[in-house]
């Protein structure tokens, strides 16, 4: 009876894009349709009589028996492998997506099930890419979240940072102000002598910090010149060490670099100047008593390069990250002086120049810092 159908079957079928075939009790393929045969590969008298697993992937295998045998007890039509990925297997053994629709009807006294099967191939990795885009782009919001909560974080340090390092001075240049008033008699003059150099002291490094400032003004805005000249390093590293020496701690020694004497630049001298100083003068601040800060210098023929090396409190791993960021402490050096701007500048004013700096650091064990700048101007 079934056999009467074929040429309505197929009259239907062949209208279909979509995959269409027809399996008895047995799971043995009855009729399929041209869009089944170009899907799998396969031709209808390759399929015609052939068991169902013929286009189910291997690994599928076990356990379908039982889904089929379930669904065809039941006898309701419905979407086969709802909650689970299905895949179908061509004729040269490659596997591909699909969604299956079941169809139980009867013919005559004779139970079959139609399956519409449909290559999902183009919508999955639609899908695929959608979903990657997603997490790509939800990978984004999260990081720039992160940002900008680790920024926020930067600025609340910044704001307590500033408001410290005006507040102290200041608070010392009133009170020194108010106890010169006390002392008038002549006697007393060591005793003025001492508050004056103390006010002396603090606004020098209050206008310090605003030179920092506008440092970091001219820098962003492009007003800084350069002006290259062919200088002696020795006279640069003589002026950094000379004024290093009157910061120095009790016990604290600087190793003079050795055979720098025929060492040559062409570049920025007071940048270089300005960039070594930074990292002495921060070597000595983070570095306690007794101990020493070395100086090395090394030139090939295309760079000259400074290692400034302590024995100091070193920067935690976790602050590394940050260290040439604007105004960024790391968290054992918030209780000393300082505005985070020093070693952002100098790497600014390097790579400006042509150079970069880097740096290796152990906390509690100490630090040592790298600035490498070409030999000449190119």
């Amino acid at each position: 009876m079934f056999q009467n159908s074929q040429d309505v079957f197929q009259l239907l079928s062949e209208a279909i894009s979509e995959g269409i075939l027809i399996v008895d009790e047995t799971q043995t393929i009855i009729a399929v349709n041209t869009a089944t045969e170009q899907m799998f590969g396969f031709s209808k008298d390759e399929l015609n009589k052939q068991p169902l697993l013929t286009l189910i992937p291997s690994n599928f295998h076990k356990g379908h028996g039982h889904h089929f045998n379930t669904f065809y007890k039941h006898s309701e039509k419905r979407t086969m492998g709802k909650g689970r990925e299905l895949y179908g297997t061509r004729k040269d053994g490659s596997n591909f997506p699909v969604e299956v629709g079941l169809n139980p009807f009867n013919v005559g006294e004779k139970k079959y099930v139609m399956a519409l099967v449909i290559d999902i191939t183009e919508r999955k990795n639609y899908t695929d890419r959608l979903e990657k885009t997603v997490d790509e782009r939800t990978k984004q919001l999260r990081e720039a979240l992160e940002a900008e909560k680790e920024l926020n974080d930067l600025k609340t340090k910044f704001l307590s940072l500033v408001s410290h390092e005006f507040k102290t001075p200041l608070t010392g240049i009133l009170t020194s102000t108010m106890l010169l008033s006390k002392y008038k008699l002549e006697a007393q003059q060591d005793k003025r002598d001492k508050h004056i150099e103390t006010i002396t002291s603090k606004v020098h490094y209050l206008n310090n910090i605003l030179n920092d400032f506008l440092s970091i003004e001219k820098l962003e805005s492009g007003k800084i010149n350069y002006k290259f000249i062919q200088f002696n390093l020795s006279k640069v590293v003589n002026e950094v060490i000379y004024n290093a020496n009157m910061l120095l701690k009790e016990g604290q020694k600087i190793l003079y670099p050795e055979n720098i004497d025929d060492i040559t630049l062409i570049q920025d001298e007071k940048t270089v100047e300005l960039a070594l100083s930074n990292l002495v003068h921060n070597a000595i601040k983070y570095s306690p008593e007794q101990t020493t800060i070395e100086i090395i210098v090394n030139q090939d023929t295309k760079n000259t390069t400074f290692k400034v090396i302590d024995n100091g409190i070193g920067i935690p791993e976790k602050d590394q990250k940050n260290i040439f960021n604007r105004y960024f402490r790391a968290e054992n050096a918030l209780l000393d002086q300082g505005t985070g701007i020093g070693l952002n500048i100098t790497k600014t004013h390097l790579e400006n120049l042509g150079g970069n700096i880097t740096f290796s650091s152990i906390e509690g064990q100490g630090s040592t810092f790298i600035m490498t700048i070409p030999n000449t101007v190119k």
